[in-house]
Formats: C-alpha cells, sequence, structure tokens
C-alpha cells in the first residue's frame, strides 16, 4: 500500500461514523426555480443533498467533503461579508438579480457571489449514479440545436476541457429561447452581465481543480467523462421548463 493510499483510509476511517450520521440526515428538498430564488436562505450554504460518499466511484468522498466544507462554505462566508461591506440588503435582493449586476459590485463580491451560486446549483445537478438519459423536451431542445444527444456531450466536454485554468462549462438558455454552450473563467456565471454569453445556466460543470485533483491529478478529461454518471437530469429538465 502506497503512502497516498494510506492517507486516504486513515482519513476514510476517522471520518467514517460522521459519513453515516450525514447520510441519514433528510435530503435536501428544496429545488432553485431558474428565475427567482427565495432571499431568506440563497445567501446561506445550504445542505449537501446526499452523503460525501454517495457520488463514488465518479468523486471520492474527500474530495467532496473538502470541496463542500472548505472551498463552497468560504464562498458562502465571503459572500456574506462583502454584502455587509457594499451595503447589499438580501432580504430585498435576490442574488441572481445580484448576479446580473455584478459589474456594479467589487471584484470580491463577484468571486464569491458566483462562487456560491455555482456550487449551491452544482450539488443540485448531481446525484448517485446511475444517470438517467435526458428526456421529453429538454431533449428535443438539445436534438435540435446540437444535432444529437452524443454531440451535444462532445460540445460541452470540449468547453470543459478548454477552459483554460480554472472556470465552469455550461449548458444554458439565452433570452430568446434557445440553447448555448459557453464555459466561463474563474466563479464567473452565464447570469452576470460581464458574461460573453448571457442566460440562465441549466448545467454546469466545475473544473477547478479542486474538483477532481484529488482522484484523476491532471487528467481533466477522465474527469469530464466520469461526471457524466452523476448528472441528474430530471433537475435540468426542471430547470429548462421553468427557463422557457
Amino acid at each position: 500500500m502506497n503512502n497516498a493510499q494510506q492517507n486516504r483510509r486513515q482519513f476514510l476511517s476517522k471520518t467514517g461514523k460522521a459519513g453515516i450520521a450525514f447520510a441519514t440526515m433528510p435530503l435536501f428538498s428544496k429545488v432553485y426555480a431558474a428565475d427567482t430564488i427565495l432571499q431568506a436562505s440563497e445567501y446561506a450554504q445550504q445542505p449537501l443533498p446526499y452523503a460525501y460518499n454517495a457520488l463514488e466511484p465518479y468523486i471520492d468522498a474527500m474530495t467532496m467533503e473538502i470541496h463542500y466544507t472548505k472551498h463552497a462554505a468560504t464562498y458562502a462566508k465571503n459572500l456574506g461579508d462583502a454584502c455587509v461591506a457594499e451595503k447589499v440588503d438580501t432580504s430585498n435582493t435576490s442574488l441572481i438579480n445580484l448576479l446580473s449586476s455584478i459589474s456594479k459590485y467589487s471584484p470580491k463580491m463577484r468571486n464569491n457571489a458566483g462562487g456560491h451560486y455555482n456550487h449551491e446549483l452544482f450539488w443540485q445537478l448531481m446525484k448517485p449514479a446511475p444517470s438517467t438519459a435526458p428526456s421529453g423536451t429538454l431533449v428535443e431542445a438539445i436534438n435540435k440545436t446540437f444535432g444529437s444527444f452524443a454531440e451535444f456531450q462532445k460540445a460541452f466536454g470540449e468547453a470543459a476541457k478548454t477552459r483554460f485554468g480554472s472556470g465552469w462549462a455550461w449548458l444554458l438558455v439565452k433570452k430568446d429561447g434557445s440553447l448555448a454552450i459557453s464555459s466561463t473563467p474563474n466563479q464567473d456565471n452565464p447570469l452576470m452581465d460581464i458574461a460573453e454569453v448571457q442566460g440562465t445556466p441549466l448545467l454546469g460543470l466545475d473544473v477547478w481543480e479542486h474538483a477532481y485533483y484529488l482522484k484523476y491529478q491532471n487528467k481533466r478529461p477522465d474527469y469530464i467523462n466520469a461526471w457524466w454518471n452523476l448528472v441528474n437530469w430530471e433537475y435540468v429538465q426542471k430547470r429548462f421548463s421553468e427557463a422557457k
């Protein structure tokens, strides 16, 4: 057994009881509507809708725990701090409205508002394998726009693979109702008024190294290919229906 395997086993042994307890918690049932999110809780980090090990073998438990408790939690905290500093009334300003005028705010607000929104969405876009194929009006729109689901996967994967440095790949609905694929740097997203391609995000993939490096190292394409096994297409369809 090498050192990495031994360290991983020690970590999982120490956190096993916590993971079991977490798995018995009720699933997070709140669903984000594509046009609005309840202001009461949208600025706060929400419970993860599954246990840290639920997405294995495609995303490992250690990565999920670090991603959720460290990276995503920091975005939520820093967003709260930025809102206080920049006098954003979170009881009357939806996060989507904040993002739609993000150019008016500081880089700290842009990075952390984006980071918080993106991660809260990302958790909902995944569920334990196996993933079902998209259906209904969503797959019809995908086939019409990209030719086939396979061609869509190819184009989306290319956007994720070729995003230089850290960022996200997106499937979105533009204001004219058409589908598009884009990628954004850092924690930007299509809701932002500074985005090159703007619209409502339906599906997003985190390609920051912290999302995959422990398991896949520098093999981002392997992570992207594995991730398709986790996509929650029912939730993507719901977002598509609400965005139309």
